[in-house]
């Protein structure tokens, strides 16, 4: 599949969760697995929510090397127990060959950071792994420039690329970066590869999570990244920015009608069947 020329709509298969089809996928959980009780309970409430993938950061790219940057192979592992726990997929990040290394078998989704979008030579190694990839648009990036990077990967041979909008660097402050939602159909039409929003790293703010998760929906993306924390108040990375678990399913409940009035459904519905 090649990317920039329109390519037919498609849906990518992660273990047994399309991505791209007529139900949206919830993926959701804390930017940093922080410990075994903590990611547990992300996990639980993550699938009360109705998501299917746990995310959480093992491996963080931090601007500060004073922040928490992750508990590395140890938070893999946690995060696949919690997820096998409660039924979940797992989707975190990896930052170079190592890191590929250690993922494999605890991974189910590789996410690629926005800082790390255009690391050439992350992109051709997670195509040579054949692996699901979630490629981060990077902060600066323009469509094209994203659409390029994903190209390394399918140039690789590795068709199993999800695109994820989750905000670009403007000249607003009044949130963390600006949420692009047109960046999203034309993503999807130029490159027919599956788009999903991350509205919290946009937001940078709970409290816009849920009406710019709802805009993703009605732009036409085919899931949500959230993140979400137990505790909020104390997670070592992105605490300003975590829902709740509450707050979770009161954004799982209001994307229902949204995604119902553009000819889609959202996991949540199942549960209220």
């Amino acid at each position: 599949m090649g990317v920039g020329g329109g390519g037919k709509p498609s849906t990518l298969r992660v273990g047994e969760v399309d991505i791209g089809g007529s139900v949206l996928v919830l993926m959701a959980g804390p930017c940093s697995v922080e410990s075994r009780d903590q990611i547990l309970a992300a996990a639980a409430a993550a699938a009360a929510s109705g998501a299917r993938f746990l995310r959480g950061g093992a491996r963080k790219v931090r601007t500060s090397p004073a922040s928490f940057q992750g508990l590395g192979l140890e938070g893999y592992r946690l995060l696949h127990q919690a997820a096998s726990a409660y039924g979940l997929l797992t989707v975190s990040e990896v930052q170079c060959q190592e890191h590929l290394e250690e993922a494999d078998g605890l991974i189910d989704l590789l996410q690629i950071g926005a800082r790390s979008m255009q690391n050439i030579p992350l992109l051709r190694a997670v195509g040579k792994s054949g692996k699901p990839v979630l490629l981060k648009r990077g902060l600066a990036s323009t469509v094209d420039e994203w659409l390029a990077a994903a190209q390394y990967i399918l140039e690789a041979g590795n068709p199993n690329v999800i695109l994820c909008e989750r905000g670009i660097r403007s000249f607003e402050t009044a949130t963390r970066f600006t949420l692009d939602v047109s960046a999203i159909p034309i993503a999807k039409k130029r490159s027919g590869l599956p788009v999903v929003v991350d509205p919290s790293h946009a937001a940078g703010k709970r409290s816009l999570v849920l009406p710019l998760a709802l805009a993703g929906v009605a732009a036409g993306a085919d899931g949500l990244l959230i993140e979400m924390h137990p505790n909020p108040g104390a997670a070592l990375s992105d605490g300003p920015q975590s829902l709740t678990p509450e707050e979770l399913l009161a954004v799982a409940a209001a994307a229902v009608p949204v995604a119902r009035a553009v000819g889609r459904d959202f996991p949540s519905c199942e549960r209220d069947a």
